[in-house]
């Protein structure tokens, strides 16, 4: 008894076959392939570009604020119930340093009426927005800033007609390093500080610092205007709920305390927030990717029209016609995709290198930014394969 041979259905293709023969369409036409995925590349080159910036700067901050320390407190005057801006009494300062866990305590002391000027031909009514304060010669290592150029006050340079520049303030004057002068509440000083930024307090960079004892020829009352103080990281939540007690025991109420470290973790929160619009974004760029990808698969399938009714004729099925269009517009988008994360991940690498900061890459905006390009390339090619599916051998071998 012989057994009959049985031959293979002329219509069963393995899946290999069919994401063979769908690839031969971008092999044949590679510069429209690499066109087609551009818009794909852009709008997730976009996604991932922004977002992974922005999650830079954001780790960037944080690592600032650790460096900074979160054991700052700040201390102003508030206001009474009249309205008017209360004051620290002359004890504020000593009695804070009897609060257990302090380490550190400094202030600084508005100088009411007094401007200071590049030279003494300037009108006295442009401040520039720049504050006169006498400060405490350890300010600087409570707020743990640094000096630019030059020297910060001392008790001996203290006495004496000196000033130390913030970093606004030395930009608005126009004065990079230490040595020059400057006109202050009619007298001559001589610049011997120039400070970088001070992140914890901004109120500082647009600051001209001059010595406590000196400040009081200059009409300063002697009473501080904001105060710092540090402590232990385990007491500063302690010191935070009895600072304002201890500074003014009689109106505890019209002391405001703040934490800077909170506010600059809360900026870098609300850094977050527009990651929604930067996704929004690469997301319109996307969509504008997809409708190009299927513009170029239907013309694609109108211009391989004897090739779909060749196959048909040979036997193959209309699910092999559509899953071979299919896998041609997710191949696109997924390359198209690809290309993107990379050049986002390169973009957001580059940034956090200029800008020394800490590597952090939006892991989720990756994942998310190709899944959304292999769904938006599906999508695109849905239409146009499902058009050429439905072309019988007889109409795609039809010339027009």
């Amino acid at each position: 008894m012989t057994t009959a041979t049985r031959l293979p259905e002329s219509g069963r293709l393995r899946t290999g076959d069919v994401a063979q023969v769908g690839l031969e369409g971008l092999r044949g036409r590679p510069l429209r392939a690499v066109l087609s995925a551009l818009g794909i590349t852009i709008g997730v080159a976009a996604m991932v570009g922004l977002v992974g910036i922005s999650t830079v700067s954001k780790a960037g901050l944080i690592a600032q604020i650790r460096a900074l320390g979160s054991n700052l407190l700040t201390a102003s005057p508030g206001h009474s119930l009249t309205g008017q801006t209360s004051t620290f009494p002359d004890t504020a300062e000593g009695m804070v340093t009897r609060i257990p866990g302090v380490t550190d305590v400094s202030a600084i002391g508005l100088i009411d009426d007094a401007t200071v000027r590049r030279t003494d031909r300037i009108d006295p009514a442009r401040t520039n927005g720049i504050a006169v304060q006498a400060a405490r010669p350890n300010l600087l290592v409570t707020l743990k800033g640094t000096v630019r150029s030059g020297t910060f006050l001392s008790d001996a340079t203290a006495q004496y007609p000196t000033v130390v520049l913030g970093s606004v303030t030395a930009d608005r004057l126009g004065i990079d390093t230490a040595g020059a002068h400057v006109y202050i509440a009619g007298r001559w000083f001589l610049v011997i500080g120039v400070l970088d930024p001070v992140p914890l307090a901004p109120e500082i960079d647009r600051s001209a610092l001059i010595g406590w004892s000196f400040a009081g020829l200059l009409g300063f009352s002697g009473r501080p205007s904001t105060l710092y103080e540090r402590s232990t990281e385990k007491t500063v939540d302690s010191v935070y709920d009895v600072l304002a007690y201890t500074i003014n025991p009689q109106h505890p109420e019209e002391v405001d305390v703040s934490r800077p470290t909170r506010e600059l973790e809360a900026e870098a929160a609300a850094e977050g927030t527009f990651n929604a619009l930067f996704i929004g974004l690469g997301a319109v760029a996307l969509l504008a990717g997809g409708v190009g990808i299927a513009n170029v698969m239907v013309i694609s399938v109108l211009e391989r029209r004897q090739e779909i009714g060749l196959r048909r004729a040979l036997g193959a099925t209309r699910h092999q016609i559509r899953m071979q269009f299919l896998v041609e517009s997710v191949t696109l988008s997924t390359l198209g995709g690809a290309a993107g994360v990379v050049a986002g991940l390169a973009a957001s690498t580059a940034y956090a290198l200029f800008m020394g900061w800490p590597l952090a890459l939006p892991a989720q905006t990756v994942a998310a930014g190709v899944g959304a390009a292999v769904v938006i390339g599906a999508l695109a090619g849905l239409y146009p394969a499902r058009r050429a599916a439905r072309l019988t051998p007889t109409e795609a071998l039809a010339t027009t």
